[in-house]
């Protein structure tokens, strides 16, 4: 094994139960041991030697110790011997299998180089979550032999933690873009069927991938009429609107370097922006062009490389009618949501309050504290080196764009989007309409399982402004969106579409009703233990027999739990307790449900799926339930076991069970954009605050980890979440005081408005 290792550490498996590690409140702190005293000399001359050879020593990571982890210097630009804050990136699981932060194995920490404000990569990450998968990412003091090296971004690594997390896989072909090479290839240019010219420009990060990954350049650069079964287009749509509206010039669209590409379970490529510490126009070299000025970044081409067969990453899509329209809709979205309504410079200075003591405290800093002041509105620096500021850049960029030709070209209206039946059963037929203006073509896109493409089909102008079309459903949610387009414009609904949908709930007469995959408190199993456990309703109005069902967690084993012979009434609801635990008496399923997120699929004898659920992270003694029982979607709840599920909001409003937790107000509330959640507590506990939507479903975790006694105050910001729409959301509280049981937790609700 490469590097050298700290001799008389113990190899014990570590899960951290570190949670939140990239909340942007929370500003982590990471100390690094070396028992070597030359330890910068030594990772300096294993980055030398380019093979990635790492130090091993070990760390503590926010008072968690970390055993035999390996760390090496990173980063091209960066990077510097003689700098003393240097890019790290560590592997926690270097030595110790398993061993890891939230399911992650490895950190990257990046020196905020090039950049005064120190905000460009944790807001552009921010934003880039709205759109499209993309990692998180905050800020870290790090210490090595506890003297402080500075305030660090600390950026998740889209590893296959993340992969399943956005992609519900994480063994397909998966590739990073580089460029080892002096002369850059152009942006995805097919260069042979050989892999060897592509070593220096992608690092493969699969076990297996070169075949799919040259067949993909292949198509785009030589077959482009079948680019959509390689390539997820729309994505990459908006990876295109973000990297060129926001002059991202270290990106694939200007270099080959800073992106991953990940092959889904449709077998399309998706790209993943990588590495936004210079976006904001902090990196000015067009290739071909050479240092751009600030005028010239202010109106760079939205269409950039259009024509340039160099570039098919932009030639083949920017330069395709459809695609282009498309492109606009995106960039035009991005523009509303972010710039036109100076959101991100609300934001950006919202990260800098945050992160001001730490910054004034960094002794490596490249740039004085009054650069970091200024740099969200004025360039720091002149000439070539000069780094422009934020708005400096953007507020002309968007008046600019927004007065071109295709940007103010007239874009159909889409409205009053409805299905019918209202009911819709499972392997049945449902209709989507909707109100549609100005619109040459209507298209809708729709799919049954999560992770897979959307299918497309024509919807029909029935004459009245209305258009429709009609599709088959299979088990478990529909999730579609319209795109409508005239000769000069599209417009998209939801407008983040393809990233955000319509849901739409199926179920037939025996449905899954509700789950509990944490049980800390709710409820005993008739064996005294609090275990998983899965609801049934009877939605019809004769008793059915469920003997031979089958009930699954794995989609590859849908035989897996077969029903004893069991009969649930009419209009009845029967839970099984998945707890593995066959043995006992009455309904026990052979498996457990991951509080992490997996699937559930019910059958029935003849194997023919009746319902499937896919859900994601779970919270503590919060079921994830259907509203109305057996027919509605599903939002997150009080748990009400084999009873009605009573809540129409999700999560019930109603007092804390313990004296601890005091969720005391938001202000504003209404609000139009950010408000500012104030809650104390009694004694030391273990906190999570989360706010959810009126359906239930979490958008955004404010805080979490232990706290002391005392008041705290957490910012909600409607933009963080992939979308928040005008409505009412909550804010849940959930405490468990330091050294009680798991049982006693207990919650608290508050409220809030969100008014556009």
């Amino acid at each position: 094994m490469p590097g050298r290792a700290l001799a008389m550490l113990a190899l014990v498996c570590t899960t951290a139960a570190t949670v939140g590690f990239y909340d942007i409140e929370e500003i982590q702190t990471i100390r690094l041991y070396f028992a070597e005293p030359d330890w910068d000399a030594i990772l300096d001359s294993l980055y030398a030697e380019g093979e990635e050879g790492r130090l091993t020593g070990f760390a503590v990571i926010n008072g968690t110790r970390y055993d035999s982890v390996g760390v090496r210097y990173k980063g091209q630009s960066s990077y510097n011997p003689s700098r003393k804050k240097n890019p790290f990136n560590i592997k926690l699981d270097y030595v110790i299998a398993g061993q890891n932060i939230e399911g992650h194995g490895t950190l990257r920490l990046a020196n905020v180089y090039k950049d005064p404000s120190f905000v460009r990569e944790a807001l552009s990450y921010e934003i880039a979550r709205m759109y499209m998968p993309a990692g998180r990412a905050n800020f870290a003091n790090v210490y090595v032999n506890d003297t402080l090296i500075g305030l660090y971004t600390n950026n998740e690594d889209p590893d296959r933690r993340f992969m399943r997390a956005h992609f519900l896989s994480d063994d397909n072909a998966r590739f990073k873009g580089r460029m080892l090479g002096t002369v850059p290839a152009a942006g995805w240019k097919y260069l042979g069927a050989d892999s060897t010219p592509y070593l220096v420009y992608y690092e493969l990060d699969s076990d297996s991938g070169w075949r799919e990954l040259i067949e993909f350049l292949d198509t785009l650069s030589n077959h482009p009429g079948a680019v959509e079964e390689v390539l997820d287009v729309d994505r990459h749509l908006w990876m295109l609107a973000f990297d060129i509206l926001m002059v991202n010039l270290d990106a694939p669209v200007n270099m080959p370097q800073n992106f991953y590409l990940y092959q889904d379970l449709s077998s399309r490529f998706n790209p993943i922006i990588w590495d936004l510490n210079e976006n904001f126009g902090a990196f000015r070299e067009l290739l071909g062009t050479g240092q751009l000025s600030l005028n010239q970044m202010q109106q760079m081409d939205p269409f950039l490389r259009s024509g340039d067969p160099d570039y098919p990453i932009c030639s083949r899509f920017l330069s395709d009618s459809r695609f282009r329209r498309n492109y606009v809709a995106h960039m035009k979205t991005l523009i509303t949501d972010v710039f036109e309504n100076s959101w991100y410079r609300e934001r950006a200075l919202d990260i800098q309050d945050i992160i001001d003591a730490d910054v004034r405290a960094d002794p490596n800093k490249f740039y004085s504290h009054n650069d970091f002041e200024n740099n969200i509105t004025r360039s720091v620096g002149s000439g070539p080196l000069a780094i422009v500021g934020l708005t400096e850049l953007m507020n002309p960029r968007v008046s600019w764009l927004l007065a071109r030709p295709e940007f103010r070209a007239q874009a159909p209206v889409v409205s009053e989007v409805t299905h019918s039946p209202a009911r819709v059963l499972p392997h049945s037929t449902v209709t989507i309409s909707a109100w549609v203006d100005g619109a040459d073509s209507v298209v809708l896109g729709h799919r049954q399982t999560a992770g897979h493409r959307f299918s497309k089909t024509a919807m029909l102008d029935r004459g009245d402004g209305t258009f429709a079309a009609a599709v088959s459903v299979g088990a478990g949610e529909l999730h579609y969106y319209i795109c409508a387009l005239n000769s000069n414009a599209a417009t998209f609904s939801p407008a983040r579409a393809e990233f955000q949908y319509h849901v739409l709930p199926v179920s037939g007469d025996i449905a899954i009703n509700e789950l509990l995959a944490i049980n800390y408190s709710t409820i005993r199993d008739p064996n005294g233990e609090y275990d998983d456990w899965i609801e049934l309703h009877n939605n019809s109005s004769a008793p059915v027999s469920l003997d031979g069902w089958l009930l699954t967690d794995d989609s590859l084993d849908p035989t897996r739990w077969v029903f004893p012979d069991t009969t649930i009434g009419p209009g009845d609801f029967l839970a099984v307790w998945a707890d593995d635990d066959t043995g006992q008496p009455g309904l026990h399923a052979n498996f457990q449900l991951a509080g992490s997120g997996e699937v559930l699929v019910l059958s029935d004898p003849d194997g023919v799926t009746v319902d499937r659920l896919i859900f994601g992270q779970q919270s503590p003694d919060i079921s994830l339930g259907r509203f109305p029982d057996g027919t509605g979607t599903f939002r997150l709840m009080n748990p009400t076991f084999e009873a009605p599920n009573d809540s129409g909001v999700g999560v019930r409003e109603k007092p804390p069970v313990l004296a601890d937790p005091t969720l005391e107000r938001a202000f504003p509330n209404p609000f139009s954009r950010q408000t500012t959640i104030s809650y104390s507590l009694e004694k030391a506990a273990e906190v999570s605050l989360a706010i959810y939507d009126a359906s239930g479903r979490e958008v955004v975790s404010l805080a979490d980890g232990t706290k002391a006694p005392g008041s705290y105050r957490a910012r909600f910001t409607a933009q963080d979440s992939e979308a928040l729409p005008a409505g009412v959301y909550f804010a849940r509280l959930w405490t468990r005081p330091s050294g009680t049981a798991p049982g006693t937790g207990s919650t608290a609700t508050l409220k809030l408005v969100l008014a556009r």
